[in-house]
């Protein structure tokens, strides 16, 4: 049996060979960097407590209690705190909303939206609004409990009552079970299917077992709060971030205030270029020699010092310009995590123009329009669900297939009604908007003011009064004021306006 032997290729072949092949080069590593995830000698100890905890794990129940008692102390205590958060409820709840049913039943619609005012006024729904809102604000979240009382006075038993965050809470919790978290259990959705209400306060004197709950289901229980994290079930306070700032405007108000206090209270201190060992000729101190003794200034009585001591009276080393300033700049930061201006935080405009002014409340109001969305879908809209649904068995309304309604709030008042009330009729005679979007704009049913307006008409017209057809001019005083508030602080038009005038 023969074996063909392979013949191997001449030296310049295999040369050739391999010299067809690809070639395969280095890869260089490209790496990016960024300066935020750079640890340095100089921001070390700014990013120490930074970590990458989950929203849960964050925001744990022993977190929640000292940020709750700490911004509770805060506006207990802190009358820019207090006054803040209370602006907060009054812009957004005001003196509270209003339904409008939007079905195709006009006496039925009346009937529903004159039951409900009358409901909201007897357990107060109002104020319980606006409490909710502060709790929010000062401890994180609001919790509501839709309950039957028979002490309301309507026909309609539906009331709620208001729980603290602290009283929702799971003392037996395991921290193996995946589906449920200090307070609350989900379904397998991850929807919140049970919460479980401490039988008393944990801050309360009242008698009771501190583990003792009872649990509710979901679909009576209103939960309020900002989620700023995906999968974050508890809220913190919307003060959180000003909580030191608001520590820090107290603590240097009382620095002022004390270097005011020693400067005033120290009447007179001697200075002697003398030194420590010399010996007086009047005696002072142990065996004659200075001993830095107090001595008493009766009021006005002329003393004369010894001699060899010159006096002199301390001065406050803080003006109260820089107090005022610190002030303004703190709070200005303050306002900014709520997206208050300044003006409204401080209840100070005297700064502000008209211009600045409506620029600055812009914001404010787009942030209280995003609340009260907020507020409609997780509260209103529940308990108009739960009240309708009792009041048609009561009231003897027939089934609603459509209850489709809307919300009123109250308006915000104008800076400039005049500048107001002629846009609106511009708005109107050019038709870029409507009826129904300018009275609510105000917090007002459109059709209930048309009827009323109808109705003062008549009257009017049978006493032989005719209403005004055309609006009186503004007086020249509110045009020059006008065209001031336009104007920069030298009196003269800003560097737009001239711009525009040069070209």
């Amino acid at each position: 049996m023969s074996h063909r032997h392979k013949r191997r290729p001449p030296p310049r072949a295999q040369a050739q060979t391999l010299a067809v092949q690809p070639h395969v080069s280095r890869r260089r590593l490209v790496r990016a960097r960024y300066d935020a995830a750079q640890t340095t000698d100089e921001n070390r100890n700014h990013w120490l407590q930074a970590d990458s905890l989950s929203a849960a794990a964050a925001g744990n129940s022993f977190v929640r209690r000292t940020i709750r008692n700490r911004a509770r102390y805060e506006v207990a205590n802190n009358s820019y705190a207090r006054g803040i958060v209370l602006t907060l409820a009054n812009y957004v709840i005001g003196t509270g909303p209003r339904l409008q049913m939007l079905t195709d039943f006009p006496d039925a619609n009346a009937m529903i939206e004159t039951e409900f005012a009358r409901w909201s006024d007897a357990i107060g729904l109002p104020q319980k609004l606006r409490t909710m809102r502060m709790a929010k604000a000062q401890d994180g979240e609001a919790f509501a409990l839709l309950i039957n009382n028979e002490r309301v006075d309507s026909p309609v038993r539906l009331d709620l009552r208001l729980i603290e965050a602290d009283q929702i809470s799971t003392p037996n919790l395991m921290l193996d079970k995946p589906n449920a978290i200090d307070g609350i259990v989900f379904d397998e959705f991850g929807n919140p299917a049970e919460y479980h209400i401490l039988k008393s306060h944990p801050g309360s004197n009242m008698p009771g077992s501190a583990g003792d709950y009872t649990p509710v289901p979901a679909s009576s229980m209103l939960h309020w709060f900002r989620c700023d994290r995906p999968e974050q079930w508890r809220g913190l306070p919307d003060i959180l971030p000003a909580l030191p700032l608001f520590a820090q405007l107290r603590r240097y108000t009382l620095a002022v205030l004390g270097a005011a206090e020693i400067a005033a209270n120290t009447g007179v201190i001697f200075h002697t270029p003398l030194p420590p060992d010399t010996q007086l000729p009047t005696g002072t101190g142990e065996d004659g020699k200075w001993g830095g003794e107090e001595m008493d200034f009766p009021r006005n009585v002329a003393m004369f010092a010894p001699e060899g001591f010159t006096p002199f009276q301390m001065k406050a080393e803080q003006p109260s310009t820089t107090h005022d300033m610190f002030v303004k700049a703190v709070l200005n930061e303050i306002a900014r995590c709520l997206n208050m201006p300044y003006n409204i935080a401080a209840c100070n405009s005297s700064g502000y123009n008209y211009a600045s002014g409506n620029l600055d409340h812009q914001l404010f109001f787009k942030a209280v329009q995003v609340e009260q969305g907020q507020c409609q879908n997780v509260v209103l809209n529940r308990v108009f669900a739960a009240w309708l649904a009792e009041a048609l068995q009561v009231l003897g309304l027939r089934s609603l297939a459509d209850s489709s309604h809307q919300w009123f709030w109250d308006g915000l008042a104008h800076v400039d009604p005049m500048k107001e009330a002629a846009a609106q009729a511009q708005r109107l005679t050019s038709h870029t908007t409507t009826l129904a979007h300018e009275y609510a704009r105000q917090g007002k049913d459109w059709e209930t003011e048309l009827h009323q307006r109808a109705k003062e008409i008549e009257l009017m017209k049978e006493l032989g009064l005719t209403p005004a057809a055309v609006a009186p001019a503004a007086p020249a005083a509110e045009q020059n004021q006008d065209q001031e508030n336009q104007d920069g602080p030298d009196g003269v038009g800003t560097d737009e306006e001239a711009d525009r005038e040069a070209a």
